[in-house]
Formats: structure tokens, C-alpha cells, sequence
């Protein structure tokens, strides 16, 4: 394997589409045709997926000897030996200074969206050396994983976050956390070795009402959010809990690929490999953008 294929593969740019989270408050805000906007959600999101890639740089160098004892994550660079320890810290040092150099192209809030990067960064750093052994505990953090996101895309562009979005963003990735430890369950059943160590405090009857509950929850406040006189008033139509039949469609195709196929372990592999997700995603975009812009 090439030095530049193991690069590549320790920063896994592909995991980055999780960070267009970011790009949330200026959709949903109805900014997208403000230049100003979009230009600081793209410096932010830049920003996060440097962090982010810190953050997956320090996780293989914590995890390199369960990696090398794993039967697929044996392949990752550091376990492999493709990356030595010392090239993957120079590379997580370098992600996380490309990460502070972006913020310096912020136009404004360059602090308060910088803290919060801290914050997610440090709670990652956190995630990966400890707290990822916890049940729930592990889920609940990456869920606010992506709240801290859409919290760094509104500073970056002032625009004021409903709650019912930032709740609903807790949610929805609570949601698919849950779906993702399914996989493992479902693992560790098969095989009878916990592919991470809280694996032992879940099983699928947990598991199933766990998503059950999440994805219930998760539509309702994306009914509210939308019903709401805030959401209302700002866009100017009434009509916006028409796009709730897409999310609907949406979590049962993801609760399908869980239950029925069982292959909900990478939420990013679905979105870009599964075409009716993609399809809903596409139809979710395009009625929401013709209601707000359009109609």
C-alpha cells in the first residue's frame, strides 16, 4: 500500500460527509442563495473535517492493538504497519493545525465557533480513549457529536437555530448510533466475541426498542419543527409538513436495511451506496428547497 493510499485512508475523507451537518442552519435558514453564508458554512465545515480527521488519527493510534487482533480493522495503516506510530501523530497534529488554520478564514465568530470545535474535539478525544466503553453513554456522545455541528454552522452564519432542530438533530443521529450497534449485536451473536466492549451491554431486544423509540421521537419533532408559527412565519407557508412523508420513508428504509438486511453498521456506506436513501434524501431536498424558494 502507497504512503498516500494510507494517508488517505487514516483521515478517511469519506466519513466527511457526516460534517454537512454543518451546512444545516444555512438550509434550513433559507440562506442558501446568500453568498456571505455560504462561503463562512463551507470554511466551518472545512474546519470540522480537518478536526475530524485528527480525531480518527488519534482513535487508530488508542486502538492499535484491538485493531491488530480484528479481523477486518487489522488492515487499518497504523495496525497494519503501513503508517508508524510516529507518521500518524505527525498527521493528526497536522489535521488538527489545518483545522485552526481554516478558522482563520472565518469572515466573523471566529472564537465562538472555534470553541466549539474545541468542544468537539476534546470530547472525542474523550470518546475514543474512554468513554466509548460505556453503553448509551457511547451513542448519546456522537449524537451530540453532530449537534455541535449544526451549533458551529449557526455561529458561522448568525442564524438562530430552532430547538426543535437541534433537538431533532440529537435524534435523528441517536437514531443511527443505535442502528450502527446493531450490526455489532448481531456480531457478537455470530462469532460470541464482543466486537467492542460495551457490545456485552446491549442485545437486539434493547437495541430494536431503542430505535423504535429514537426513530418515533425523531419524526415527531421534525412534524413539530415544521408546524411550528417560528418556521412558519420565517418562510412564509404553511406547507412544509408535506416534506415529513419523505422522512418517514426515510428512517423506514433505514430501519428495513437494519432489521431486514442487517447491514446498518456505516451509516455513511448506506447513504452512498444505498439508492432508494439516496433517492428520498434527493426527493426530502428538492420539495423542501421548491416549497421555501419556489412556491
Amino acid at each position: 500500500m502507497s504512503m498516500h493510499l494510507s494517508v488517505l485512508k487514516i483521515i478517511r475523507p469519506k466519513q466527511w460527509t457526516k460534517n454537512l451537518f454543518v451546512l444545516l442552519p444555512m438550509f434550513f435558514g433559507g440562506a442558501l442563495l446568500d453568498c456571505h453564508d455560504l462561503y463562512a458554512s463551507l470554511v466551518t465545515l472545512a474546519a470540522f473535517c480537518c478536526a475530524a480527521s485528527s480525531i480518527y488519527c488519534f482513535n487508530d493510534i488508542i486502538d492499535v492493538e484491538a485493531d491488530r487482533r480484528h479481523p477486518v480493522k487489522c488492515r487499518r495503516p497504523v495496525a497494519s504497519g503501513a503508517v508508524t506510530m510516529r507518521q500518524a501523530r505527525l498527521l493528526m497534529a497536522a489535521m488538527l493545525g489545518l483545522s485552526l488554520l481554516s478558522l482563520l478564514l472565518l469572515p466573523g465568530n471566529r472564537l465562538r465557533v472555534g470553541a466549539v470545535i474545541a468542544a468537539y474535539y476534546v470530547l472525542n478525544l474523550l470518546y475514543c480513549y474512554r468513554l466509548k466503553e460505556y453503553a448509551i453513554v457511547d451513542v448519546c456522545i456522537i449524537a451530540a457529536g453532530f449537534v455541535l455541528r449544526i451549533l458551529a454552522g449557526g455561529m458561522a452564519t448568525d442564524i438562530v437555530l430552532s430547538n426543535w432542530l437541534v433537538l431533532m438533530t440529537f435524534l435523528l443521529t441517536l437514531f443511527l448510533s443505535f442502528a450502527k450497534r446493531r450490526d455489532d449485536v448481531l456480531r457478537m451473536n455470530q462469532t460470541g466475541e464482543a466486537p467492542r466492549k460495551n457490545t456485552i451491554r446491549y442485545n437486539l431486544t434493547f437495541i430494536n426498542q431503542a430505535v423504535t423509540i429514537s426513530a418515533s421521537v425523531t419524526l415527531v419533532c421534525y412534524i413539530m419543527y415544521t408546524v411550528s408559527p417560528e418556521v412558519v412565519g420565517n418562510f412564509h407557508t404553511q406547507y412544509l409538513y408535506l416534506t415529513s412523508i419523505f422522512v418517514i420513508v426515510g428512517l423506514l428504509r433505514y430501519i428495513q436495511i437494519a432489521v431486514v438486511d442487517e447491514k446498518s453498521g456505516d451509516p455513511t456506506k448506506v447513504v452512498l451506496h444505498d439508492r432508494f436513501t439516496q433517492l428520498v434524501i434527493a426527493g426530502w431536498v428538492i420539495t423542501f428547497l421548491f416549497i421555501i424558494y419556489i412556491l
